[in-house]
């Protein structure tokens, strides 16, 4: 089968992660996989599979450019390249990619609100045009349900567990919690702050990744505003080495997902995979997914009460239940299910 994945990044956000995995489990499996992408900072984080195709289209930056105009050169570029009769199945990843194509399966990822028109305009069609849709969880698939009346087929991440279980441990004078996702709104970032705040512990806070389309310097200088305020320092370390990833995450004492809104929490099953404790946000699609595999928190308060109790008494009972739990998310039985559904069409 001939199969077109379209993603809207070379760079490390989740649904570029989940791109390269699925695509790489489907060459596997014998399939001609083409990977189609918008080039934002030359080619992909890590290296791929050769098995699989690269198609990465120029997107250079424009200075001062702002979200609106980026969305639409985005989708107009990648439109303007793709070539949709070559395959016999186009998929595309996010609200960008499905908007560059006329006909396509879409994975719902999760559900957004935006306010920049093109945005709002970009996140309809990329829900109403598409003939077929999947979610990576039941939760995101019964939003998609109840606000759209669309019915989607559900299939989770797969989870590069091997990569984070045998990883060593980064070694550090200090003891830290670790997120991993930038700081932004929907990653919960200011109520971090205070949860970490509220701890009153010697571990340090480190926060990596934060690639994305957005601007939220307006968001990040609030987020400076309320360390200074709370008398707090954590680490910011912006986008890690892809090579690096594994060990600073086995290295944490506990990894914190205060998501306000998550599809399916990739980067904390990835925690699980390296048997940290991990906290999250109490939302449905995390109770689905994790189970009593994690602990959980509602806001600042009880996210602290569950990071303090995750560092001084991590429980090696969840600890095995969060490892079996990513073992068993593979990408290879994601890529079967996602064949059986593409035959299915």
């Amino acid at each position: 089968m001939r199969i077109a994945l379209l993603t809207y990044s070379t760079r490390p956000r989740g649904g570029v992660v989940h791109t390269l995995g699925l695509a790489e489990a489907l060459a596997a499996l014998g399939h001609d996989v083409t990977v189609w992408t918008l080039g934002r900072g030359g080619g992909f984080f890590r290296p791929v599979d050769p098995r699989v195709r690269l198609a990465v289209v120029p997107f250079p930056d424009i200075p001062g450019e702002q979200v609106g105009p980026r969305i639409l050169r985005s989708i107009a570029l990648l439109r303007e390249a793709f070539t949709p009769s070559a395959y016999d199945v186009v998929h595309a990843q996010d609200c960008i990619s499905a908007n560059a194509v006329d006909r396509c399966v879409r994975t719902v990822h999760h559900l957004d609100q935006f306010t920049t028109p093109e945005l709002v305009a970009c996140h309809e069609r990329a829900l109403t045009r598409p003939y077929a849709h999947i979610c990576v969880s039941a939760a995101v698939a019964a939003e998609l349900r109840a606000g759209w009346g669309l019915h989607a087929t559900v299939i989770p991440n797969g989870v590069a567990y091997s990569r984070f279980a045998s990883a060593a441990p980064l070694s550090s004078d200090t003891p830290y919690v670790l997120s991993v996702g930038g700081i932004e709104p929907r990653k919960g970032s200011l109520d971090l702050l205070r949860a970490y705040a509220l701890m009153g512990s010697s571990h340090r806070l480190v926060i990596a990744g934060g690639e994305t389309l957005f601007d939220y310097r307006s968001y990040r200088a609030s987020w400076d505003a309320l360390a200074a305020s709370l008398d707090v320092t954590p680490s910011v370390l912006g986008p890690v080495a892809h090579d690096d990833l594994p060990s600073l995450m086995a290295g944490a004492a506990a990894f914190a997902f205060p998501s306000t809104k998550e599809g399916f929490g990739l980067a904390a099953m990835e925690a699980l995979a390296a048997g940290v404790p991990v906290v999250v946000r109490d939302l449905p699609v995390l109770r689905e997914v994790f189970g009593d595999a994690v602990l959980y928190g509602t806001g600042p308060d009880s996210l602290a009460a569950a990071l303090t109790t995750a560092v001084k008494e991590p429980s090696p009972e969840r600890q095995a239940l969060g490892r079996a739990l990513a073992a068993a998310h593979t990408w290879e039985a994601a890529a079967h299910r996602h064949i059986e559904f593409y035959e299915s069409l």
